[in-house]
């Protein structure tokens, strides 16, 4: 008889929660724990799992068996083929929710909608607060914020820089026009703010990089804790959208953006009325 196992971080995440009351006090603390911290599953070991949970590592092997797994290494595999397995084309997303006969105006409104309150559910839980202080805090005190974001990330830089620009920071947007990164602008005492998802565009990735080398701060806005951003020492805010279909809302994301905008305005302007 086939095993029950979840194919996908959501089935697994929605199979812990609907579990979670049921389980044993030391497997309920490794539910909580991972529920809340499901983006560090691909990237850490059964002891550091559970030394974040406060549990043995037994009980962390024992809880991805109650999951339905063999072990923890067979869950961790799963979370990272999640993150390295290629996302479909546009067309055949299309074509997915059109068989699924989803694609009415709508049912997609309500579809997306949902989406957009999980992802949001969902933030509170992904975003480390001393994360979001130290990069509040580098931001704020940059005498330049270079905005880097391309693709599905580019609103949301265009975003900061719309924000930025009405404060009156001295910020610049940087797009790739004409294969001009605008590298040269950047000097010690500024700030990067990169944005970049999965697939993460390696254009952001090595503007962020080049930029560190000289000298300025760096925030990125990305994914999980298998970013390449993690990898340049960035300070990194994680951002869990759920998508519909294959399509990825950016509700989580802009309400991240809308966050960080107003507390750097705030940051900022506290310093100049010391």
């Amino acid at each position: 008889m086939p095993r029950d196992v979840p194919t996908t971080p959501r089935e697994f995440l929605d199979r812990v929660h609907a579990r979670s009351d049921s389980l044993p006090r030391r497997l309920r603390e490794c539910a909580d724990y991972l529920a809340a911290n499901h983006d560090r599953i691909a990237v850490s070991t059964v002891a550091e799992i559970a030394q974040g949970a406060g549990v043995p590592p037994s009980a962390v092997m024992r809880f991805a068996q109650a999951m339905g797994f063999s072990g923890y290494a067979e869950l961790q595999r799963m979370f990272r083929a999640a993150l390295t397995t290629p996302r479909p084309d546009y067309e055949s997303r299309l074509r997915t929710l059109q068989a699924s006969g989803a694609g009415s105006p709508s049912a997609l409104l309500a579809e997306f909608v949902e989406s957009g309150r999980r992802s949001l559910g969902n933030l509170a839980s992904t975003i480390d607060p001393r994360s979001l202080d130290m990069a509040v805090s580098r931001l704020a005190a940059a005498e330049m914020i270079h905005l880097m974001g391309l693709r599905r990330a580019f609103p949301v830089a265009a975003h900061f820089a719309y924000t930025f620009e009405r404060m009156g920071f001295a910020a610049m947007l940087h797009g790739g026009v004409g294969m001009l990164s605008g590298l040269a602008a950047v000097r010690p005492g500024d700030a990067v703010l990169a944005i970049t998802f999965n697939p993460y565009s390696p254009e952001t990735v090595a503007f962020a990089d080049a930029a560190k080398d000289r000298g300025a701060e760096v925030v990125a806005i990305t994914d999980t804790g298998l970013s390449p951003m993690r990898r340049i020492d960035a300070v990194a805010l994680l951002v869990d959208e759920t998508d519909f279909g294959a399509f990825r809302p950016l509700a989580a994301t802009v309400t991240l953006a809308i966050t960080l905008g107003v507390a750097i305005g705030t940051a900022r302007g506290t310093r100049q009325n010391k």
